[in-house]
């Protein structure tokens, strides 16, 4: 006579993934980053959108190359879209240090994954370094929330003979939306910094060699290719178009 035994319909799941496959067979935490990346993209979209419809719809706007012409510190006018050059090219930079990050740790290199790892927060830090000294020479100029240059000073960036009451209100829009999208990207910048330094820390106390595995490094290094990612399209939408 076999006896059967009931299942309890309680039972606790142990892993993230115990009640069905996971899902083109991505580790929960690596398609949890994905799902933020792609909410976070919708609100960089909107923004560009947002700051694009404005653009295109204005009569006129004030010429990116009249308006980032000047290296802080070192050249006042003449050297258009030299700084932010600097500024991408840092960026990049940045985003290759974290491939080699990633590409250590599937090789269990504790010490180049530091290495890389220090090189990637460096290069954060000197892009929001650049960042603020060109928020700084822009505020220098008159450009804020807000506010906008004096009439002599407005006219500088804009080509041709333009009414002035066009000039201010394209004026007061360029300001508000470059300061809060850049702002709002920057903020994304120092928040990748913090998280990378986190994990430096605990690449250097061992905690993943111990797990036997740099996954959370992976994890990191999706959130800064998107950051960089993002400051392309914002390269382009403020400074080339």
């Amino acid at each position: 006579m076999s006896t059967t035994v009931a299942q309890p319909v309680d039972e606790v799941k142990s892993t993230p993934w115990s009640g069905g496959r996971s899902p083109f067979e991505v580790e929960y935490g690596k398609m949890m980053m994905w799902f933020f990346l792609l909410s976070d993209a919708f609100t960089f979209s909107s923004l560009l959108i947002s700051y694009g419809a404005l653009r295109f719809s204005a009569p006129v706007w004030p010429a990116p190359s009249l308006v980032f012409q000047s290296f802080p510190g070192l050249i006042e006018h003449g050297a258009p879209l030299v700084f932010v050059g600097l500024m991408t090219f840092i960026l990049i930079m940045s985003s290759v240090t974290m491939v080699l990050a990633v590409e250590a740790g599937h090789r269990n290199s504790k010490k180049e994954v530091v290495w890389w790892m220090i090189a990637t927060v460096v290069g954060g830090l000197m892009f929001l370094s650049c960042q603020a000294l060109e928020w700084n020479h822009l505020h220098s100029e008159g450009f804020w929330w807000g506010h906008i240059p004096n009439k002599e000073t407005m006219q500088e960036f804009f080509k041709g003979g333009v009414p002035l009451s066009q000039q201010a209100m394209s004026s007061h829009q360029f300001a508000n939306l470059f300061f809060t999208i850049t702002g709002f990207h920057g903020f994304h910048v120092f928040s990748g910094v913090i998280i990378n330094i986190i994990i430096t820390v605990n690449v250097l106390l061992g905690t993943y060699e111990r797990r036997g595995s740099y996954l959370m490094v992976e994890k990191v290094g999706l959130y800064w290719h998107f950051v960089d990612l993002v400051w392309v399209f914002v390269f382009t939408f403020f400074y080339l178009v």
